[in-house]
């Protein structure tokens, strides 16, 4: 089998009617289809056996302007496929468009108060979205594990009272059908980058995700584990910088800024940047996420914690509220010179 992928640009003009014609031949010969609607123009992705095609004049059917292959590994979540920037709307809040996403909270949702208390505070200082650790995939098995379901409750019950977003990680699809229940947005963490059954279930969800660059993973591994996700007709993602192993020891990881203004030329994903897991020290959070917005991410995933010295995960990267008002005061600053702006 010769497998392959192209994308059919459909005239600015054609009518619905010919882009159901198009859709219709190609899913009739068994082949994999996506439609990206543009501003200017529709573009249809073509995945699978491209001799089905051999007899087919694509070329010269009502509506279709040309045929262009797709060389990259990486099939939809490029450029050709889609190329202007794609904006994630979740909720009525966007990412991806000129507002910064913030997303902040804890490593892990320890109790009712703790949870309450760093939500209350996000939402004076502007923050759409709360993160909380209900399962945390953890280097040690001695280390907290998260609070699991419980978690989850504690987290949807914050959201009720607050209005804020909830995002939260998923480690396997059982979690993956509890948390459906309770967030807005499903974070797959980096040591589950390349857990290609869990991508391919969270693409069957179309919940908004938040995949996150794995600890050794290279760019192009990175945007073909989003490829498993958007396969399976999931296009809600937003791609996480977290850093990745090298051989510095002084910070956790390597925060790899230089992703940033690259996943922007050769992908139509949002990416957001997280020094928090980028350092592993609080004190570098504040700089490195001014950076990251200099470099264009579309917003910070920063861990926020009433009183870091006894977190119960993650406590040295944690920010707490003063130095969490601080780095917000100077993103505002950094943001209109970007033409870029925050929500107050």
């Amino acid at each position: 089998m010769e497998n392959g992928s192209m994308v059919i640009v459909m005239k600015s003009n054609a009518s619905q009617d010919q882009i159901n014609n198009v859709e219709k031949l190609l899913k009739d010969l068994g082949l994999g289809v996506h439609i990206s609607v543009g501003s200017e123009r529709t573009i249809i992705g073509v995945i699978g056996d491209k001799r089905k095609l051999a007899n087919t004049p694509l070329e010269v059917m009502p509506g279709v302007e040309r045929l262009v292959p797709i060389i990259d590994p990486y099939k939809l979540v490029g450029k050709t496929f889609k190329p202007e920037s794609s904006i994630i709307n979740i909720k009525g809040v966007e990412v991806g468009g000129r507002s910064l996403a913030i997303i902040a909270g804890p490593c892990a949702v320890e109790n009712e108060e703790q949870i309450m208390e760093t939500a209350l505070f996000l939402k004076s200082q502007g923050v759409q979205f709360l993160r909380g650790g209900a399962y945390k995939p953890r280097t040690s098995p001695y280390s907290f594990q998260g609070l699991g379901e419980e978690g989850l409750k504690l987290l949807a019950q914050v959201r009720k009272e607050t209005g804020l977003l909830i995002v939260s990680e998923v480690v396997s699809n059982d979690s993956l059908e509890k948390a459906m229940e309770y967030v807005d947005v499903v974070q797959i963490g980096a040591r589950n980058m390349q857990n290609f059954d869990l991508l391919q279930r969270v693409g069957r969800t179309k919940m908004p995700v938040i995949l996150k660059r794995g600890l050794s993973s290279n760019i192009e591994e990175w945007l073909n584990a989003a490829e498993y996700i958007m396969n399976e007709g999931n296009y809600n993602i937003i791609l996480c910088e977290r850093g990745i192993r090298t051989f510095e020891t002084y910070t956790r990881n390597t925060l790899d800024l230089s992703s940033v203004p690259i996943i922007k030329e050769i992908s139509h994903l949002p990416i957001i940047v997280d020094p928090s897991h980028g350092t592993g020290k609080w004190n570098l959070v504040t700089p490195m996420a001014r950076a990251g917005i200099a470099a264009g991410a579309d917003g910070l995933m920063i861990e926020v914690h009433p009183n870091p010295q006894v977190a119960l995960s993650d406590g040295n990267q944690s920010l707490n509220f003063e130095s969490f008002s601080t780095l917000m005061d100077e993103i505002r600053k950094i943001a209109p010179i970007l033409k870029r702006e925050l929500p107050i």
